[in-house]
């Protein structure tokens, strides 16, 4: 691999991650794997980065160098400044990583939600990463031409909500189901430039966006929602992502990997 100078000092030539909500729950989880896995790494987030140091100094002790890129993906004059951000720091993204999301402020049945939570879950969950990606992949596609025996990709985090319905949270699956054609759309648009783009399709993971549902999930498991009666953790996804951005997945660009304990398959 040719050896490029980085801005962290010194001739690294590591491949550089750059990973949306990476500071805790699936993101941190995809960012602890990836830095085992020797990736630089681009961690972004919305909170001030004094509150995020202890997690950046954890993903550090794994010998790879850790940036802070603080930003809201879904607004686009934060999108433009984190990619600005990222390539002058980093000098090019290897791997961007879609994991960002929320979930609707208040679960509410489809007869009663808002068009205010629907608008704020949409903006976060699908069109920010959708234009993230617009941003990212036209800069993937020259870096690929500048160092053409590196290995590129998008990795997409949507959710088995992408296909299962949840009446009290419409707008949450709409975003997955979302994501999971963008995850077509840019596989079929960046097959010329040999940039795969990969889909993951969390179950039921332990993070704090479920934690207010856990007892509900633990009755769940027991009665056999999932053929593997137990909570998904943050690494079991973050494995995933490994093999995908370290170039062990390279001829299935547009697939979708579900990390779901085998909870979506159909059983008599």
């Amino acid at each position: 691999m040719e050896s490029k100078k980085s801005p962290f000092g010194g001739f690294r030539g590591l491949p550089v991650a750059f990973i949306t909500g990476g500071t805790r729950g699936i993101g941190l989880g995809i960012a602890t794997e990836l830095a085992k896995a020797g990736f630089d790494l681009a961690v972004n987030g919305i909170r001030d980065e004094t509150a995020v140091k202890p997690v950046l100094e954890e993903l550090s002790n794994y010998g790879v160098q850790v940036i802070y890129v603080r930003g809201d993906v879904s607004k686009k004059d934060d999108r433009q400044q984190m990619v600005e951000a990222v390539q002058e720091r980093v000098g090019k993204v290897n791997v961007l990583v879609n994991n960002a999301g929320i979930a609707p402020p208040e679960r509410k049945d489809i007869l009663e939600a808002t068009e205010e939570s629907f608008e704020y879950v949409l903006n976060v969950n699908l069109q920010g990463p959708y234009f993230l990606t617009q941003l990212v992949a036209n800069k993937m596609i020259g870096q690929k031409k500048q160092f053409p025996e590196e290995f590129f990709c998008i990795i997409n985090v949507s959710s088995v909500s992408a296909t299962v319905a949840s009446v009290n949270r419409g707008e949450y699956c709409i975003s997955k189901a979302g994501i999971a054609m963008a995850t077509k759309l840019w596989a079929s648009r960046l097959g010329e430039f040999d940039i795969p783009v990969y889909e993951i399709q969390p179950g039921v993971i332990r993070t704090d966006m479920t934690s207010g549902v856990q007892e509900k999930y633990d009755r769940l498991f027991k009665e056999g929602m999932a053929i593997q009666q137990r909570w998904g953790t943050p690494s079991d996804v973050g494995k995933v992502a490994a093999a995908m951005a370290t170039g062990s997945m390279p001829y299935s660009t547009g697939q979708v990997v579900q990390v779901d304990g085998g909870m979506t398959i159909p059983r008599l």
